[in-house]
């Protein structure tokens, strides 16, 4: 097959060929087009040359296209729907109209906390709009962002990899929490001793047993013992329901959790420092319409958070 010099190709004649092609007629395709017939005439012509056979000949009133325009028909078609798919794109986004899939890169937490209210703006802004959540490697994030694999991410971002913008959503810590019924709520409040004492369970990505909780305990020369790991946060307060031990969570799923697990929630006996949930996004897309309106959809969710644990 040889090569094709497009830049020499006149591609408005490819418009012209659909013209063609749906009317039948020369004088109905100018008509279509707004331009003269003889224009027309002179479209057609050099189509022929381009593509070195008659491609549409008179028959009886209509111009029928040869064996070579009928092979040629669908990718023409095809190209030019395309064209036209990529410049109403670029024209604007329209959140009510769109039939686009935005996937999130989140984690449990946040997944669990901005999801609802994030769903309930789609449902009222962008309802044929399409979410999907997935997780992701923090070390990879830049590369999934950059790539597209994913619109935006959620989560605690110290150190924003370059060539991606970061928005801080709200501030977050731990508090306590045991079943309601447990021993250690006997004598009243659950002290730095006692709660170091406690078994306690941990969720971490990480193949260890080591958290927050850990060094703020060694500044009191205080260690524990954690007899649970899992890197399934949501399943930490169904465990701590039907058992002794104890787990640090964050406060919004310890408080939305708590009535539905029968859980006692307390303040750590230890200080540790709160952190920041941000929404993280490509350099890339910082301009583009689609993921503009989604950070903007993320914004509003994260107000509604804050409002409800206000």
């Amino acid at each position: 097959m040889k090569s094709i010099n497009l830049s020499a190709v006149d591609l408005n004649l490819l418009v012209a060929f659909e013209a063609i092609w749906s009317q039948r007629s020369v004088t109905k395709a100018a008509e279509q087009l707004r331009i003269g017939q003889p224009a027309m005439s002179s479209a057609l012509s050099r189509l022929r040359v381009l593509f070195e056979d008659e491609l549409f000949v008179r028959l009886g009133r209509q111009m029928q296209p040869t064996i070579k325009a009928q092979t040629i028909a669908p990718e023409v078609l095809a190209a030019l729907q395309q064209i036209r798919k990529a410049i109403s794109q670029s024209q604007g986004f329209d959140p009510a109209l769109s039939d686009r899939t935005f996937t999130i890169g989140s984690a449990d937490y946040s997944s669990f906390v901005l999801t609802p209210p994030l769903l309930d703006i789609c449902s009222q802004q962008a309802p044929t709009i399409d979410l999907q959540t997935i997780g992701f490697n923090k070390d990879h994030v830049g590369s999934l962002l950059e790539q597209g694999e994913i619109d935006i991410a959620l989560g605690v971002f110290p150190q924003p990899p370059r060539k991606t913008k970061c928005e801080p959503l709200f501030e977050e810590r731990f508090v306590g929490i045991v079943r309601r019924s447990h021993p250690a709520l006997e004598s009243g409040n659950i002290s730095t001793a006692t709660f170091a004492g406690l078994s306690h369970a941990l969720s971490t990505q990480r193949r260890d047993k080591t958290g927050v909780i850990d060094a703020a305990l060694r500044k009191q020369n205080l260690k524990r013992r954690v007899s649970f790991v899992t890197p399934h946060m949501m399943i930490l307060p169904f465990i701590i329901a039907s058992s002794d031990l104890v787990a640090s969570l964050p406060s919004r799923i310890a408080h939305r959790l708590a009535a539905v697990c029968q859980l006692h929630i307390f303040e750590l006996p230890i200080e540790t420092e709160p952190w920041i949930i941000s929404m993280l996004w490509s350099a890339l897309s910082d301009r583009d319409e689609a993921n503009l309106w989604l950070r903007h959809a993320v914004t509003a969710a994260a107000q509604q958070v804050n409002d409800y644990n206000s």
